[in-house]
């Protein structure tokens, strides 16, 4: 089993928060209704029964918590009240703080709900969830995705197919060329009689057939070229899917906005643009953190009293903006709000109480005064409070927009508002990569890494005590064929001419044989999944054009493994029938998978009943873990439904669920389950003993 065994449940249960804060958020705005609330009880339910998978009954018990606190709601008339929201808001607090223990090398337990705290605003719990790392989480649309890179996986299918009746047409064309040639007249005598004159006219057909066969492949090429070329340019703009679309930053920072007001008894609204860019994950994280604190900033310090904001002019609710937009090769954030704008004279007396010299603060501009506040440790509040008074926030923004190579820009206005703009230059991943083969198998270096490309003979090649070697630059390096990297066992011959790549990586170069160099390609890096079974030398695939995977090679890797080749790889184990996992929640699942794989199985897995009945009928399974709650059809009508079924019916079922009454367990038997597993109680050793009684191995 994995090291981290909540690895995955942070994971699901971050991107259950996000769902549950913006309903609420929603419900408080006035733009959720009862389906809202059915929709929030749901997802609480699925993180219940994630965090009692994962043993963490306090996140558990906060989670039972908001059922009771919106159950009554569900089928009600209106919206529920904002004392309502605001104790569920607080539940989310307490079990953003649980996840964020959870981080910790002792995980810490997150106090367990108190009812009659439930009502309190929460205001104590301010920063505890904002800094949660919550981006990387996020799933945007990956239904869409899905569906696209399946529908370009079949349409590069068919140009595959397209291909194939290319080169039927090809010969066929050849064939009517050589009937052409048979038929032709001047073959015979001149003065041929009358019967042979059907040969003429079978040799005008196949002329016109040859005719009519060339313009087919003339044009059937041109189609096939052109369609590849779309393809190929709508790919690279499906991979822009990868990125995380900075709509995920709003409801975070909405959240913070709402409580920095509450606390503080002002009205804010919080209005956001630009979702629809999409960013580098790893760069929305680092930034994440600095737009929270700006937010709260422009609340604690930029927008007024009610009272004030009359005496203003202005309206009674004040506003914080943020806008996302690209501009030339940079990303910029535009975070501000309609306040009083930020206070120079204010600004100047600070510095003076940290101990910058008056004569030096005097001469510095509105520009400059910015810039000075910007290095962090001034506060212009006079209070301090949980949201402003430390001087330490901007500190925050500085380093994060410094990491990622950026600048920031402030501009403010007396009376009018405060606007600072992060700049930070956009970034894009990718492999320039050199795609070779080698024993049948495409498979891609890194580029850089490659220092030369050669052709060489058998006798180039020597025996040294360490293994063989080739001659280069008046050096003797290590070189060994990339087919017998990759099939350990396999012998690569040694004769003719043959290509190899000189190598640099590990601190030193290696020459590594290859079969075909076919040519360079940009190609996006895919992680291997966690427990995928590879080797060192694999540093992650990419998909080819026509949706298959390619393993693109470490360089380090690759020259160590050129240093020290010869070790052979252990035989495969035997094959057996995959299992496949049925449940809603990404926790359980990757927690069986994980715990099976571990233990020697295939596993599949489906994130509904009819989705697995779905591939239960495409490829046949060892066994089926079922979940009993999910979305549509539960587990006990699945296990009906493949009782019916009589390709399914042989297949044993074992239900995994957090129901755990006397009425479920006699109605999991009823509908033939082999075995019951509460997931409060899951123990893996019980776990696998049940899976290893009723799997069948073919």
């Amino acid at each position: 089993m994995a090291t981290d065994p909540y690895r995955y449940f942070r994971v699901e249960a971050r991107e259950l928060l996000e769902q549950l804060g913006q309903g609420l958020l929603d419900l408080e705005k006035g733009a959720g209704d009862a389906t809202t609330v059915a929709r929030l009880l749901r997802v609480a339910h699925t993180l219940k029964g994630a965090a009692r998978v994962v043993r963490q009954p306090a996140i558990a018990d906060h989670a039972h918590a908001l059922e009771d606190l919106l159950g009554p709601w569900r089928d009600a008339p209106d919206a529920p009240p904002r004392d309502t929201v605001d104790a569920s808001l607080a539940l989310l607090d307490a079990i953003g703080a649980g996840l964020g223990a959870l981080d910790l090398p002792a995980p810490a337990a997150a106090p367990r709900p108190d009812p009659q705290s439930r009502a309190a605003a929460p205001t104590e719990t301010l920063h505890t969830v904002r800094t949660v790392r919550t981006v990387r989480t996020v799933r945007a649309d990956v239904a869409d995705m899905d569906l696209l890179l399946d529908s370009l996986t079949q349409a590069h299918a068919q140009v595959a197919a397209l291909r194939r009746g290319l080169t039927a047409t090809l010969r066929a064309f050849g064939l009517a060329d050589g009937l052409a040639d048979r038929l032709d007249p001047r073959r015979g005598r001149a003065d041929a009689p009358a019967g042979e004159l059907s040969q003429v006219a079978s040799h005008a057909m196949a002329e016109e057939l040859r005719s009519l066969l060339g313009g087919v492949e003339r044009g059937l090429g041109a189609s096939v070229d052109q369609m590849d070329r779309e393809l190929r340019q709508v790919r690279e703009a499906a991979e822009q899917l990868r990125l995380v679309p900075a709509a995920a930053l709003f409801t975070p920072l909405e959240r913070t906005v709402r409580d920095a007001a509450q606390l503080l008894g002002r009205r804010v609204a919080f209005e956001a643009r630009g979702g629809d860019v999409r960013l580098d994950a790893e760069w929305i994280e680092t930034l994440q953190g600095a737009l929270l604190q700006l937010a709260r900033n422009a609340v604690a310090h930029g927008i007024e009293s009610e009272a004030a904001r009359i005496a203003a002019g202005k309206p009674v609710q004040g506003r914080v903006t943020l806008e996302v937009a690209r501009r030339d090769r940079h990303l910029v954030f535009r975070i501000g709000d309609d306040g009083a704008g930020i206070d120079a004279q204010a600004v100047r007396l600070a510095a003076q109480r940290k101990g910058w010299p008056t004569p030096a603060l005097r001469e510095l501009d509105g520009p400059g005064l910015l810039q000075l506040l910007m290095r962090g440790g001034l506060s212009t509040a006079s209070v301090v409070t949980e949201v402003s008074g430390r001087g330490i926030g901007l500190d925050v923004v500085r380093d994060a927009v410094q990491r990622l190579g950026g600048r920031v820009a402030v501009q403010t206005q007396p009376g009018v508002g405060t606007t600072l703009e992060l700049v930070v230059p956009m970034s894009v991943t990718s492999l320039q990569a050199l795609v070779v083969e080698a024993g049948g198998r495409r498979v891609a270096l890194p580029l850089a890494a490659v220092r030369r490309a050669l052709r060489h003979g058998a006798h180039e090649l020597a025996r040294t005590a360490r293994g063989e070697a080739m001659l280069h630059d008046g050096e003797a390096i290590a070189y060994i064929a990339l087919a017998e990297l990759l099939q350990p066992g396999r012998t690569a011959p040694r004769t003719g001419q043959a290509s190899a790549l000189i190598v640099e990586g590990a601190g030193t170069r290696a020459a590594i044989g290859v079969d075909r160099i076919l040519g360079t390609a940009t190609l996006v890096l895919r992680p291997l999944p966690e427990l995928a079974p590879a080797t060192a030398l694999v540093a992650g695939t990419s998909i080819d054009v026509e949706g298959r995977p390619q393993i693109v090679l470490d360089a380090d890797a690759l020259v160590a493994q050129a240093q020290a080749a010869g070790v052979a790889a252990p035989p495969p184990a035997a094959p057996r029938l995959p299992v496949l996992v049925v449940d809603d929640s990404l926790t359980t699942r990757m927690l069986e998978q994980s715990i099976l794989e571990s233990a020697g199985y295939a596993v599949h897995a489906a994130v509904s009943a009819e989705d697995a009945l779905e591939q239960a009928r495409r490829q046949r399974y060892a066994l089926f873990l079922v979940d009993v709650e999910m979305p549509g059809m539960d587990g006990f009508s699945f296990i009906e439904h493949a009782g019916a079924d009589p390709a399914l019916r042989d297949v044993p079922a074992i239900l995994v669920t957090s129901r755990c009454s006397p009425e479920d367990r006699r109605r999991g038997e009823q509908v033939g389950a082999r075995g019951y597993i509460v997931k409060s109680e899951f123990v893996q050793a019980d776990f696998l003993r049940q899976v290893e009684q009723w799997v069948q191995v073919p």
